[in-house]
């Protein structure tokens, strides 16, 4: 805020040249009387006497004028962005004349000017004249007071990603619905800060093991199924589909195509199809025994293993207790040479085969990125770097979990879109609070199906990730174990490396709150991937998630006008 001065140095220069100029004209006078004499003289006593008391009268204006200009561009800038030109003109004399309260003041004016280039700015100008009492004397009937009064706010644009845990435990204790309407408040609570669409973006990623990035995606470049279906049953191809042989189990692909059928009856394997044959010797079924030889003692295929490993002539006992109390001759077998002719007739075996679905029948879960039996070790589930052509690991692997979460919603300012979506919201499915925090990250930087809009350079902008989670980690791609979990997110053997610690390296603003209506340990993963200790929330109820995001709403706002 700032007061221009009105005219001082141009009265003070005047007033000064006469002064001289009347002393001068007294110096050289030789003719006159006393009174005139006296009457000269005291010119520039009248003159310094009034100009103070003129200027101490209009320095009390200016000062008012300046408590009427702060007020009126504060009391105009809550709603400069939706009133005309011609209106906030006359608000602001309305507002000026009902704070000004110096009647004394003649001529006013008013003028306002609103730009909102790097953030909004109201600057309200106003001009007033102040009769003098003695100054008149000397020619001077008005003081003019200049006054101007700047509010600024709103030079700093906010990017929130709400990472919201929708895993089956939220169904619990009213936490699911408490969410919603917390979530809700707070976009209403980020919709008032908006000056300017665009001021305020938004994301809002659910999370459960997996997050949904929308089956309608299914031939997208980021999740290219060739690039990570590697011909196991860890891939979406290898687990959805269809085999050619009916019952159960016939499915991942693995089971199935180890399934078959012989041309020759009573022959369920691949090994006894193709190996049917006839030997000269009668009785003689099998190639060995017919082509070698065979052992007294049933089970032993070589001359070797006939002569040292003892065995029960009886087949059906295998221990020599066993053997000998059932009339068994426990001991070596013998080995008889046989010499026969082996003529094959094999059967003709049929493999099962295995009919991936229709990638258009994929439900649009996403699981964490990296190899098919573990993370890789380019750590693509802890950073947002793009897929890189020939890495089957940095592409998005798609994963038909039946407990997907709603679709995520990148950065938009589709209010009414982003509350449906909110509403939509149910609890189902395990947790993996890493995959959310990464997505959240991804939404704020683009990449995938998620865009990241372009930044204005006029302005400065925050990111923040907002993550609520109400359990512990229970299950990702690779791990069933909350510490191996855990790890991806926060490696407290390693000085903290993990998601957390590159999404603060990158300068975004973690809030982390636990939810914890059932008496689980607080959880120091979340208090340390939090950004400091500040913007980490414990609660204990579900009706405490309102309540915490207000303040956080609040807290947001706040950076958002601040100047």
């Amino acid at each position: 805020m700032r007061i221009q001065p009105f005219s001082v140095t141009a009265i003070m220069m005047s007033l000064w040249t006469k002064l001289t100029g009347a002393l001068g004209a007294f110096r050289i006078a030789r003719a006159g009387n006393v009174a005139i004499t006296f009457a000269i003289a005291s010119l520039p006593i009248v003159g310094t006497v009034g100009f103070a008391v003129d200027y101490s009268h209009a320095n009390s204006v200016k000062a008012a004028m300046q408590a009427a200009l702060d007020s009126t561009a504060l009391m105009l800038s809550k709603d400069a962005a939706t009133t005309s030109e011609s209106d906030m003109q006359a608000k602001a004399l309305t507002y000026f004349q009902a704070l000004f309260t110096r009647p004394e003041a003649k001529d006013i004016a008013i003028n306002v000017a609103y730009a909102t280039s790097g953030g909004s700015a109201l600057t309200v100008n106003g001009t007033v004249n102040v009769p003098t009492t003695f100054l008149g004397m000397i020619g001077y009937n008005n003081i003019p007071v200049k006054g101007s009064s700047q509010s600024k706010w709103g030079s700093q644009r906010l990017r929130v990603a709400l990472v919201l845990d929708t895993t089956g435990s939220m169904d619990d204790d009213g936490k699911i619905t408490a969410l919603k309407t917390a979530t809700k408040n707070m976009l209403t609570q980020l919709q008032n800060a908006v000056t300017t669409d665009g001021d305020v973006y938004v994301s809002i990623i659910p999370f459960s093991r997996d997050v949904n990035v929308n089956p309608t995606n299914y031939d997208a470049s980021w999740d290219s199924w060739i690039m990570w279906d590697d011909g196991t049953d860890q891939s979406w191809d290898g687990t959805n589909g269809t085999c050619s042989m009916s019952g159960s189990p016939n499915s991942p692909r693995s089971t199935c195509v180890a399934l078959g059928t012989c041309s020759l009856s009573g022959y369920t394997t691949q090994n006894s199809c193709t190996g049917v044959g006839v030997c000269s010797i009668s009785s003689y079924t099998n190639q060995t025994n017919c082509t070698v030889g065979i052992c007294s003692n049933p089970g032993q295929m070589t001359s070797n293993d006939c002569a040292t490993k003892k065995a029960c002539s009886n087949p059906q006992y295998t221990s020599r207790r066993r053997c000998n109390d059932n009339g068994g001759n426990w001991d070596f077998g013998t080995w008889a040479a046989t010499n026969g002719t082996w003529t094959p007739t094999p059967g003709t075996w049929t493999a099962a085969t295995w009919t991936p679905n229709a990638h258009t029948t994929w439900n649009g879960c996403i699981t964490d990125r990296g190899d098919s039996s573990a993370p890789s070790t380019a750590n693509y589930d802890q950073n947002v770097v793009a897929p890189i052509p020939g890495t089957a690991a940095s592409y998005y692997p798609a994963h038909q979990y039946n407990s997907c979460s709603q679709s995520v919603m990148g950065l938009n300012y589709n209010w009414s879109a982003m509350n449906s979506l909110v509403d939509s919201m149910t609890a189902n499915g395990n947790t993996n609070q890493p995959i959310g925090l990464v997505w959240g990250w991804l939404s704020l930087v683009g990449g995938g199906p998620l865009a990241a809009p372009a930044k204005d350079s006029n302005y400065q902008y925050k990111e923040i990730i907002i993550l609520l989670s109400d359990g512990l980690n229970t299950q990702d791609r690779w791990y069933s174990s909350q510490n191996s979990i855990d790890t991806r997110m926060y490696d407290s053997a390693n000085a903290g490396a993990g998601t957390c610690a590159n999404i603060k390296a990158a300068g975004v603003i973690i809030y982390a709150i636990q939810v914890n209506t059932g008496g689980d340990p607080t959880s120091t993963l979340l208090q340390s991937c939090a950004t400091d200790l500040t913007k980490f929330f414990l609660l204990t109820s579900a009706g405490a998630i309102v309540t915490t995001f207000k303040t956080i709403g609040t807290n947001l706002t706040q950076l958002r006008v601040a100047k």
